[in-house]
């Protein structure tokens, strides 16, 4: 068929571009192409491409296709995102963040568009980092058969869906460093340029090898300023880096705290620690959760940005592994001052954002036992 005419950008948000064109003689399907990369099989003259970054200008292109094959590419037109509000349109006030894995590690392998209705924040683990001092990059694993323009169709379904995909840097085994102005300027560049790429709605802060508050709080921000006001950031540190507000994760959070929309902290593979109360505590308890959280709710973030992050089975991590029970009933705690174990807050936080879980793979493989539990129940939360 002949290339289409008449392109046009129509109505905008934050995360999404409106087009349409004329229609082809011959032509039984249109596919849109976004900065040259093609993003969308449609049937009929019009599509929206979702899964864009917020303030930011995008080239589009159509072609027309039968079974003869695929026209020349139309006029480009140029679409530009509006700058949007608040912490990303697919996060509610309570949400559930679940960790998806680019990997087969003997837990269920998973597609995108498999990730359990359920979880509100999806984090793609994992970046990888890369020559360059700060900058990362992301491939899909082979192992998975996966192709990236099914990724990128599943993303963008998630988030017409209401939900929000990040892309997680970090993990056990990964080690990015941005500790100058250059790396953090790399680091910054980098996770934009993916969040183009593939759709995400931000980034995920998993590092689990030390972290400079200085230059990584340069590195969220310039990134922020890039991404704009809906762009999602959370953080999945340990328990111990968050034990104190001088520890290098607490304090990063703290400096962007304008930005930051939730901390899920590991409350697994630490063993004992001590609670906002100066008692030790021992994981795989209410007390535990709770006591702990209280540190981050105590100490300078708002309720809506602590989650509590827990495997979604037992073999989900070494040691920490609680019943879905034990979650909400820790939730309930925090949140409306019931289900508490020996230790009771002062005071409630009904505005604790959630919990997040490793991961959906692990939650699929144990009968999704997890998010059938908490899921639910965190979107019940005053």
């Amino acid at each position: 068929p002949g290339a289409p005419d008449g392109l046009r950008a129509g109505a905008t948000t934050s995360s999404s571009v409106a087009l349409s064109w004329h229609p082809v003689g011959g032509a039984t399907g249109y596919h849109v192409y976004r900065d040259g990369t093609k993003v969308q099989s449609v049937s009929g003259t019009s599509a929206t491409v979702t899964g864009l970054a917020p303030s930011t200008s995008y080239r589009f292109e159509v072609t027309a296709t039968n079974a003869k094959g695929e026209s020349p590419r139309s006029a480009a037109v140029t679409g530009t995102t509006t700058a949007g509000s608040g912490n990303g349109p697919g996060v509610p006030k309570h949400a559930v963040t679940g960790y998806w894995q680019n990997f087969n590690n003997g837990a269920t392998v998973q597609k995108i568009s498999d990730v359990q209705d359920q979880y509100d924040i999806i984090a793609v683990a994992f970046a990888d980092a890369t020559a360059t001092r700060g900058a990362v990059d992301f491939t899909l694993d082979p192992a998975l058969n996966y192709t990236e323009e099914r990724f990128k169709s599943d993303i963008a379904a998630k988030q017409a869906a209401g939900k929000s995909v990040v892309i997680s840097v970090g993990g056990e085994r990964g080690t990015v460093t941005v500790n100058d102005a250059a790396s953090a300027s790399n680091f910054a560049d980098s996770v934009h340029a993916l969040m183009r790429k593939y759709g995400f709605n931000g980034v995920d802060i998993d590092l689990e090898n030390g972290i400079d508050p200085t230059y990584m709080t340069q590195a969220l921000r310039a990134l922020s300023a890039k991404a704009g006001s809906t762009l999602v950031i959370t953080m999945a540190p340990q328990t111990i880096d968050m034990q104190s507000t001088s520890a290098g994760y607490f304090r990063t959070a703290l400096n962007i705290k304008d930005i930051l929309t939730v901390v899920n902290m590991q409350y697994y593979n630490s063993g004992s620690m001590n609670g906002c109360d100066g008692k030790v505590y021992s994981q795989g308890s209410v007390d535990f959760l709770t006591a702990l959280a209280c540190i981050q709710l105590e100490g300078g973030l708002a309720p809506s940005q602590v989650g509590l992050g827990l495997p979604a089975s037992s073999r989900g991590a070494g040691s920490g592994y609680v019943a879905p029970s034990v979650v909400t009933n820790a939730l309930d705690c925090l949140a409306k001052g019931t289900g508490c174990g020996s230790f009771k807050p002062a005071r409630t936080y009904p505005d604790i954002r959630g919990a997040m879980t490793w991961s959906t793979n692990w939650d699929a493989a144990n009968g999704n036992a997890w998010s059938k539990a908490v899921g639910p129940h965190v979107h019940g939360l005053p």
